[in-house]
C-alpha cells in the first residue's frame, strides 16, 4: 500500500493518534521549504504511551524466542516492500540524495535481518552430578530508543530489533527535525506486532525529558552528541535505568608511506564525505606520511572536486540537515578563513546559488594541532588533512582527543598496521577500511563517545537483565 505524504501521526496502542490543537513543522533541508505538519506530544501523550507499553511487556516477553525474531524479518520485508516511499522521505525530511536515501533503507533492511540471525545470549558455566549453573537473560521492558537525525531509520533499526528480540517493547523518540519516516515506519510496524510493542512518538525536546524521567521507562539507548547524552545520564540516574550511549566521535585515520595515493583517497574521502560528512564514524581527521603527503593530498583534492553537491540522481553530497548544524558548519568555516588556513580545495563559504543548506565539500591543507578543525568534530563535508613523519608520535596526536570512537590505519605492512592499530584508543579500529559495521559485531565508543555496546551479542545482552540460576539434585 502506497505511504500517505500527507498525514502523519504517532503510533500509540497499534493505532495512529493525534494530538489535537498541538503540532510542528520540520523543514526541507534542500529547499528551505516546510514539511508537512506532525504530532507535538504532550506528557499525557507519553503517560498514555508508557501504561501501554507496560501491559503489553510482559505478554511480548512470554512471546518464544523465534516467533520475535519472525515478527522482526516481517518488518524488514514491510520496509523493503515499501523503500521507494521511504526514500524519498528520507530525501524531504534529511536532504540525502536519491543514491543514499536508498542505501539508508537498503541497510535498515540488511540490518533487521542480520539481528535475526543472532542467537538467544545465555552461557552453562558448570555442568556436574552436584550442580549445574547457568546463566539466562531476561527483557528489561519498556525501553524507549532516542534516534539522531542523520540516519533516522537505519540506527533505529539497530535498537529496535535487538531490544524486540529480546522480549522488551519500544518507544521511538526521532529527532525533532526528521520525524517523518519514523511515524511512517511505526505505522507499518503496528501492522505486524501486537498492540503496544512498537509505539512511535513526535515531539520537541520537552519529549525526550519526559521519557527518559519517567518511572515507567526501563531503558533508554540514545545515539546523539556527547553533550545530551550527559543529560540522559543524569536525568536516567534518578530511576536507575539502564543507558546506551552512543555519542559523537573524531575518528582519525592514519596513511602511512606505503599507500596507493589515489585508492587511499577515494577509499577515504568516501567514508568522509558521505551524508555531507554527517556519520559519527565519517572520518574526520587524517595523518598522512610526508613521504606521500603531496600525492595523497592531491588526490583529496581531485576526488572532492569531483563530487557532485545538490539532489539530482547522481549527487554524491546533500545539505546539511538542518539550519543549526548549518550554522555551526560556517562557524567553523569562519574561523578556517580568520585564521589563515590553507583550503586546498572546496571554500570558506556557503554556496548561496543554492536554496538549502548546501556546502561544498573542502579540503583543509596541514592545520595545526590546535585548530578548531582538528580539534572538534566538524559533522560535516570539511576535511583536515596533516603530516606526520614518527609513528609514536603521530599515535600520541591521534589519541589527544575526548572521543574514542573509531580510527583506521591504511598500509599494505601488516606488521605496522598491527602495531599501531594496538596503540589507538578507539571502540572500532579498522585497518585498511573504515566504518565498515554490521550486525554481528559489537560496536562501542571508548573515553566520551559512548557508554555500554551496540549490536553484536553484548548489544543483545544490553537490552536484559542477566539471571544466574543455580541447580542441585534433591536430597
Amino acid at each position: 500500500m502506497p505511504i500517505n505524504f500527507g498525514k502523519f501521526f504517532n503510533s500509540i496502542d497499534g493505532k495512529t493518534s493525534d494530538t489535537p490543537g498541538k503540532s510542528r513543522r520540520a523543514t526541507n533541508p534542500s529547499t528551505s521549504e516546510l514539511n508537512p505538519e506532525v504530532p507535538l506530544s504532550t506528557l499525557d501523550d507519553v503517560n498514555r504511551a508508557v501504561e501501554i507499553a507496560q501491559k503489553a511487556a510482559p505478554l511480548w516477553a512470554a512471546v518464544p524466542w523465534d516467533e520475535r525474531v519472525d515478527a522482526v524479518g516481517r518488518l524488514a520485508d514491510a520496509l523493503e516492500a515499501n523503500a521507494e516511499d521511504l526514500a524519498k522521505l528520507i530525501m524531504m525530511q534529511q536532504g540525502k540524495p536519491p543514491m543514499w536515501a536508498h542505501h539508508e533503507i537498503t541497510t535498515s533492511v540488511q540490518w533487521l535481518r542480520g539481528f535475526c540471525n543472532l542467537s538467544p545470549p545465555g552461557t552453562v558455566i558448570e555442568d556436574t552430578e552436584a550442580c549445574k549453573i547457568t546463566t539466562r537473560y531476561t527483557p528489561l521492558g519498556v525501553v524507549v530508543g532516542i534516534v539522531p537525525w542523520n540516519f533516522s531509520i537505519q540506527l533505529a533499526c539497530a535498537k529496535i530489533a535487538p531490544a524486540l528480540i529480546t522480549g522488551n517493547v519500544f518507544i521511538w523518540k526521532p529527532s525533532p527535525y526528521t520525524p517523518y519516516c519514523t511515524l511512517k515506519v511505526a505505522e507499518l510496524a503496528s501492522n505486524i506486532f501486537p498492540a503496544g510493542v512498537v509505539q512511535a512518538l513526535s515531539g520537541d525536546d520537552n519529549l525526550g525529558q519526559w521519557l527518559t524521567q519517567h518511572p515507567g521507562v526501563n531503558m533508554v539507548s540514545f545515539t546523539g552528541s556527547a553533550a545530551v547524552g550527559k543529560q540522559i545520564v543524569a536525568s536516567c540516574s534518578k530511576t536507575l535505568k539502564r543507558v546506551t550511549l552512543e555519542l559523537g566521535g573524531n575518528d582519525a585515520s592514519i596513511v602511512c608511506s606505503d599507500v596507493d595515493p589515489l585508492e587511499v583517497a577515494s577509499k577515504i574521502g568516501l567514508v568522509a564525505f558521505a551524508n555531507a560528512g554527517q556519520i559519527c564514524i565519517a572520518v574526520k581527521r587524517v595523518y598522512v606520511h610526508e613521504s606521500v603527503y603531496d600525492s595523497v593530498l592531491a588526490a583529496f583534492v581531485g576526488y572532492a572536486k569531483a563530487l557532485k553537491v545538490g539532489m539530482d540522481a547522481d549527487s554524491f553530497i546533500g545539505p546539511i540537515s538542518n539550519e543549526r548544524q548549518y550554522e555551526r558548519i560556517k562557524s567553523l568555516l569562519t574561523d578556517i578563513e580568520q585564521s589563515g588556513l590553507v583550503v586546498a580545495a572546496g571554500s570558506t563559504r556557503p554556496l548561496l546559488d543554492k536554496a538549502g543548506y548546501f556546502i561544498a565539500p573542502t579540503i583543509i591543507d596541514n592545520p595545526p594541532d590546535d585548530a578548531r578543525i582538528v580539534v572538534e568534530e566538524q559533522f560535516g563535508p570539511i576535511l583536515p588533512v596533516m603530516k606526520w613523519s614518527d609513528e609514536d608520535d603521530v599515535i600520541k596526536r591521534v589519541n589527544l582527543t575526548e572521543f574514542g570512537l573509531g580510527a583506521s590505519v591504511w598500509t599494505r605492512d601488516t606488521s605496522q598496521a598491527d602495531r599501531i592499530a594496538a596503540r589507538l584508543e578507539a571502540g572500532n579500529v579498522w585497518v585498511n577500511c573504515h566504518a565498515e559495521m554490521q550486525p554481528s559485531t559489537p560496536f562501542s565508543g571508548h573515553k566520551q563517545s559512548g557508554l555500554g555496546v551496540e549490536m553484536g551479542e553484548d548489544g543483545l545482552k544490553a537490552y536484559c537483565n542477566v539471571q544466574s540460576v543455580w541447580k542441585k539434585p534433591a536430597n
